[in-house]
């Protein structure tokens, strides 16, 4: 939240410099205040879990959150039974005349197949569409994040020889913005993917910044410097036991995925594993609502009309 001070405090100065987020005194008689409409695209098949986990990182901001979820039409999950999906879920057409402060866009289990071969992937380039007029900004993470930046900036995912999975270490590239107040020069964040996006792609394509990159593991998270869009390419919002789910999964399927690194403690998959990456995904979230709340417009219908 930003901090109230007097019009002609000396400090004013300094600290606008400092991109510390001021509201003068006369501004904040006249502020008013609502909740931010955050709407969640959950595109992973255990749907609760991964509510569970945005809506933990949301609710920690002083911030009121409304909080709404959707789903694709054309394709129906498999994991979650049809009677909770009806109830808590919506579809495109049924908040087409809505409008959010942001759309998050989570990851999804088809990344190794091409964009275009995905069933619902018509309907959500619909959605990302739409979104331009109704949410004034996107969240994309992992798949999300590469949909995004191959729908809108035609930037290309591209295979690796192996899965890249573990927790990887990534560099802060770009400290002045809201989005990396507070952080490490180094941080640690969960990557669990077969694809990645070539950095000489992305910064070739103009808008696109670096905000974290990792040696081992490429880009992280990168934004859009004109419209604000986040992609995190990685899973921030992973709870302690994630990948070693998907480990066990990997093996139960007879795949030869290698032990995730730098995530069990003695690289042993007997020992239980400790979340030390969580205090960062708490940090981005709340900057990232900070960052959001500073910038988008009161009245949300002048997305339509802009």
């Amino acid at each position: 939240m930003p901090i109230k001070i007097q019009h002609d405090l000396p400090a004013r100065t300094v600290l606008e410099e400092e991109n510390v987020d001021l509201i003068i005194s006369d501004q904040a008689v006249r502020q008013d205040i609502r909740p931010l409409r955050i709407l969640l695209l959950n595109l992973m098949p255990k749907k609760k879990e991964t509510e569970i986990q945005f809506a933990r990182l949301l609710g920690n901001s002083p911030m009121q959150i409304e909080l709404t979820l959707m789903m694709t039409a054309s394709y129906t999950p498999r994991n979650t039974e049809a009677g909770y999906l009806r109830r808590y879920y919506r579809s495109l057409d049924d908040v087409r005349e809505d409008y959010f402060d942001a759309i998050l866009i989570t990851g999804a289990p088809v990344e190794t197949m091409p964009f275009e071969d995905v069933d619902y992937w018509d309907e959500l380039a619909e959605i990302m569409d739409w979104s331009k007029t109704h949410c004034f900004r996107r969240l994309g993470i992992c798949w999300g994040a590469q949909a995004l930046l191959y729908h809108f900036h035609g930037i290309a995912k591209h295979r690796m020889n192996d899965k890249k999975f573990g927790i990887f270490n990534h560099r802060v590239e770009e400290n002045t913005s809201r989005l990396m107040k507070g952080f490490t020069d180094n941080f640690p964040m969960p990557v669990s993917r077969y694809t990645e996006n070539l950095r000489k792609e992305i910064e070739a394509s103009g808008s696109i910044m670096v905000l974290a990159d990792s040696a081992e593991a490429g880009p992280g998270m990168v934004r859009d410097s004109i419209n604000g869009d986040l992609f995190i390419l990685n899973h921030l919002e992973y709870d302690a036991d994630t990948l070693a789910a998907e480990y066990n999964r990997d093996a139960e399927a007879g795949l030869a995925t290698a032990i995730p690194a730098n995530y069990y403690p003695d690289n042993d998959p007997g020992n239980t594993p400790v979340n030390y990456w969580r205090p960062f995904a708490f940090l981005l979230i709340t900057n990232w609502i900070h960052d959001l709340y500073q910038d988008t417009p009161f009245d949300l219908t002048a997305l339509g009309r802009s």
